[in-house]
């Protein structure tokens, strides 16, 4: 009878997981265009267009300036997508996103660089005129026409706009505009033809009047409209104008008379603006992206799946349905939020899989640890809790302060990845402490209480790492020393000792996926010098992104009309569509102030970790330990990226970082064992044992954690996108070291710190 009070339980449980599966399914459902049902997505997952500008001439411009600037951006941009935004970054800059953008490199062009808009009457208060128009044409002494070379047919200015405002001919600037839109108008023949409205300020308006009154009384002159150093129009005057409304006409195609009022509403912003960093992604390219990670969390929860359940039984399976209440509540919790989805974010939810079980291998090893000492299985089960608690707590808030950091720090795309991996962390202590543990709870209430089927811990042989501890800091430093020679070579080469990405350096990165592969040769002998003829770049480096189809061309800082000619060329060469071309611009200053930001978060991050386990162990010695092991994961992966070249951006430090809050989370379980174990221990034999002891106890579950965390980052290497394989092939690298420094490392150098000092004490 007590049994079947169970079944209700677990009928509610299966229900539950069904219902929050079916949530993730939908959420997570691709429609026909490949983008996702239920939640908001980044431009790198849906395509689009970002653009960030920055004020020219002041770095603190006033609110209210920037506020009329975005607004009246915000109206520019909105013709492109209802989605569009724009919005301020720090005291001067501004961002632009447009998602679902389908002509980028259309839109780059029509935005611009904004510039100053000027109106300048025909003629000075001397009667002289101060632009003319020329044919392009001239005539030779026998009368004959010719095209005069170098001169463009068109209006020219005859004075320098510094001239121009001296002498009173600009009549208004760009400021005073306060709308330009197209709208339908009926011609004298009574046909609808699309004009250009404009309406001013009330300055502008007065200002406007008396200019119209004096080219309306000299026959109908013209006011020519400037802007960006070329003439957008030149109309006619035909009446006075008292009101502040102004009409441009001229047989205009909607096209035209588009882009007209395009250029005088962005002319018209009262801050000018210099673009910075713009990236361009494919529809197609999104779609990509979500269908392989897709895969790669599918295989990533598989793997572990048969891990947990072949290695821990009915824990383990309770461990996989709290897992798949974890993915579900992640999606609910991104919807229910509205927080932006993108690439990066995806590898931080699949990475938080993987690290998700860490809580619960933690736990299940104390309960095996209990039924090993004789222990009935539900005291087993209280008794892993309690003792796996402090340990769970320690290691999630500090890969949370990480993530915070990151958060805070980083930019866009790392913000995105911090904000699902704190997400994640939260999530996986609740599924844990609470999920796994109602569960479990329902197995047992349910008649499964042998222990045969909870498994337990065996005799644990203890291992000299203590006495072996000058063996592994040797490997170490061998390690390093090794990356520091590749590091000098490759400088005293020309190559730098890193191959840094445009994020560090500044440039264009385009990556364009082929309908084939190309073998290297190829790309370098056909491709890149079709580039070069296309582009006029002097330099292109070309990088194939293994396992695919992609090619990312690196060179220097592109003009949007460079832009237009690489995708032209791609197209009639390749028959590569622009929905499989992305290109990311970013400007030296972007780049230099990324550098700084990288340095600054993991100096802020060390120093936030060693001030709490300081704090939580009463020794500053576990502390120093954690920070010199952390330090050594570090050089680790910055040796990696010496010797492999793999580009060093923005992606790194968000490697570096992870690498860090993983690492400290494996070590903090190893330390808070020997805490533990510590007792009476005081001389040096007895630390020595006690070291070796403590961490031949959490070696299992060190290895256990890392195999589940590496097989997601191996499903996402496998099957991700070119930016998902270049966070996640250095990861996979310090994933293994994380491992090893947590285990020979950072407890052997604890038992060093401890030695010494009390040695130093004593003398």
């Amino acid at each position: 009878m007590k049994k079947l009070k169970w079944i209700p339980a677990l009928i509610l449980m299966l229900a539950l997981l069904v219902g929050i599966g079916y949530s993730a399914a939908y959420g997570l459902g691709a429609d026909k265009s490949g983008s996702l049902s239920s939640i908001d997505l980044g431009l790198d997952l849906a395509g689009g267009v970002s653009i960030t500008y920055e004020v020219v001439g002041d770095e603190n411009p006033s609110k209210e300036d920037m506020s009329d600037t975005i607004f009246k951006l915000q109206q520019r941009v909105d013709q492109y997508s209802t989605e569009a935004q724009v919005y301020q970054e720090g005291s001067n800059r501004i961002n632009i996103e447009i998602p679902g953008a389908s002509d980028a490199n259309k839109i780059l062009s029509e935005l611009g660089q904004p510039g100053n808009l000027y109106f300048i009457s025909h003629l000075d208060k001397d009667g002289n005129e101060n632009y003319t128009y020329h044919s392009g044409f001239t005539t030779d002494e026998n009368g004959n026409m010719k095209l005069e070379e170098g001169v463009t047919p068109g209006y020219q200015l005859n004075k320098s706009i510094d001239e121009l405002l001296a002498d009173g001919s600009i009549v208004l600037s760009g400021d005073q505009v306060a709308s330009s839109q197209v709208v339908g108008q009926n011609d004298e023949y009574g046909k609808q033809e699309p004009v250009v409205s404009l309406e001013f300020t009330k300055e502008g308006g007065e200002a406007f009047a008396e200019a119209t009154k004096k080219a309306f009384n000299n026959n109908q002159d013209t006011i020519a409209i400037y802007y960006d150093g070329r003439f957008i129009s030149v109309p006619s005057v035909k009446a006075e104008i008292l009101d502040g409304k102004s009409v441009i006409s001229g047989g205009f195609t909607f096209e035209e008379a588009d882009r007209v009022a395009t250029n005088i509403r962005v002319g018209s912003l009262k801050l000018q603006l210099q673009e910075l960093r713009s990236n361009v992604v494919g529809a197609q390219l999104g779609s990509n992206a979500i269908r392989t990670s897709l895969i790669a969390a599918a295989v990533g929860f598989a793997l572990i799946a048969v891990f947990m359940i072949v290695f821990f039984r009915i824990l383990g399976l309770s461990a996989t349905l709290a897992l798949g209440f974890y993915c579900g509540l992640i999606v609910f919790l991104l919807s229910a939020f509205e927080m932006t989805l993108t690439l990066p974010g995806i590898a931080g939810i699949i990475l938080s899989i993987g690290m998700a079980v860490d809580a619960n291998v933690l736990v299940f090893a104390r309960i095996r640890e209990e039924i090993a000492v004789g222990k009935a299985v539900d005291d087993a089960r209280k008794n892993g809790y309690n003792k796996a608690l402090s340990s769970i707590l320690d290691g999630n808030i500090t890969t949370l302060i990480i993530a915070i950091v990151l958060r805070v720090g980083g930019t866009g795309s790392i913000k995105g990845f911090a904000e699902t991996l704190i997400l994640g962390i939260i999530l996986s202590m609740f599924t844990a402490l609470v999920v796994t543990r109602a569960i479990t709870s329902i197995f047992f209430g349910l008649g499964i209480q042998n222990p045969v089927f909870y498994g337990k811990a065996k005799e644990v042989s203890t291992k000299p790492f203590v006495q072996k501890r000058k063996i592994f800091y040797a490997i170490s430093c061998a390690v390093v020393a090794v990356g520091v020679v590749f590091m000098i070579v490759n400088a005293s080469q020309g190559k730098g000792a890193f191959n840094y990405s445009l994020d560090f350096v500044g440039g264009t990165s385009t990556t364009v996926t082929f309908d084939k592969a190309y073998d290297f040769a190829t790309v370098e002998s056909d491709i890149v010098p079709n580039i070069k003829e296309a582009t006029g770049a002097k330099e292109v480096l070309p990088q194939a992104v293994e396992g695919t189809n992609q090619i990312v061309f690196k060179t220097g800082t592109l003009t949007v009309d460079q832009r237009e000619a690489f995708d032209k060329m791609m197209e009639e060469k390749y028959g590569v569509s622009n929905d499989n071309i992305a290109a990311e611009t970013i400007s030296s200053t972007i780049s230099g102030e990324m550098r700084v930001d990288a340095v600054k978060s993991l100096v802020i991050a060390l120093i936030l970790m060693l001030i709490y386990i300081w704090i939580r162990f009463k020794d500053i010695k576990f502390g120093a330990a954690a920070i010199i092991a952390l330090a050594h994961d570090a050089l680790i992966v910055v040796v990696a990226y010496a010797i492999s070249r793999y580009a060093v951006g923005t992606t790194f430090i968000a490697v570096v970082l992870t690498i860090i809050g993983y690492s400290i989370n494996d070590t903090i379980v190893t330390f808070d064992r020997i805490r533990e174990n510590q007792h009476n221990a005081t001389n040096k034999k007895e630390l020595g044992e006690l070291v070796n002891k403590s961490v031949s106890q959490t070696i299992t579950r060190s290895l256990f954690t890392s195999l589940t965390t590496f097989f997601t980052v191996l499903a996402l290497y496998i099957f991700g996108v070119a930016d998902i394989k270049a966070f996640a092939l250095p990861l996979m690298v310090g994933v293994i070291c994380g491992t090893y420094s947590s285990i020979c490392i950072a407890s052997p150098v604890w038992y060093d710190l401890k030695t010494k000092v009390k040695k130093a004490a004593k003398k």
